[in-house]
């Protein structure tokens, strides 16, 4: 994963915690939604100028957009979730 799609993860990431729309984004941001949706999918590149709005209007601090994920150890457990039919959820035991 390249700097752009860490940057692009994490912008994604930010925005969706906080349960904003990109126009809501965008327009605290004061930039399009055009141009957030294109430094979402990695597009983009960003100015120092865009990261700094971003994270004040996210309320994080800059270096937030670049870090990397952690990798996922191959061995740990992965949780699945099963699909459950709504009346199970009413059946006495």
């Amino acid at each position: 994963m390249d700097v752009r799609e860490t940057f692009a993860t994490n912008l994604r990431r930010l925005r969706n915690a906080r349960r904003w729309s990109q126009d809501e984004l965008a327009f605290e941001a004061e930039i399009s939604r055009g141009y957030l949706s294109k430094l979402e999918i990695g597009a983009y590149y960003v100015s120092i100028k865009i990261i700094g709005r971003l994270a004040d209007k996210l309320d994080v601090d800059a270096a937030e957009f670049l870090k990397r994920p952690a990798k996922r150890d191959p061995h740990s457990p992965t949780r699945v979730l099963l699909p459950i039919h709504f009346s199970e959820l009413f059946r006495s035991p």
